[in-house]
């Protein structure tokens, strides 16, 4: 299993945990909205469940955004263009290209010519 085949199932588990914990919270009250004062009501349980899924949602959108930015050390871009032409020039391999084009390939079948 290539590195980025591990870092690509890691960012899908990541993905689905993330999913998970954004759906499990409450959409009435939290986040920003509770901050200008509508967060008061709110009992000492119901408050550190909010903070644990508050603060492990940013820990997993943080982890993603790392594995996203890492994985790209794993992607195996194999041989260019560009890496060819620099090993053919360093091994002194010289390509020769025509300078003019062959005779074979100006030689057309001649036109019967018409006789009057």
């Amino acid at each position: 299993m290539s590195t980025f085949s591990i870092f690509i199932t890691l960012i899908l588990i990541v993905c689905f945990l993330l999913i998970l914990v954004v759906m499990v919270q409450n959409p009435k009250g939290g986040g920003l909205s509770s901050s200008f004062g509508g967060g008061g009501q709110q009992l000492g349980g119901v408050q550190k469940t909010t903070d644990f899924l508050d603060r492990s949602t940013w820990i997993l959108a943080t982890l993603l955004l790392a594995l996203i930015l890492l994985s790209n050390f794993g992607i195996n871009t194999g041989t260019t263009a560009v890496d060819t032409e620099s090993k053919l020039i360093d091994s002194g391999v010289e390509q020769t290209i025509p300078q003019t084009i062959p005779e074979e390939v100006l030689e057309t079948p001649a036109a019967p010519a018409l006789e009057e």
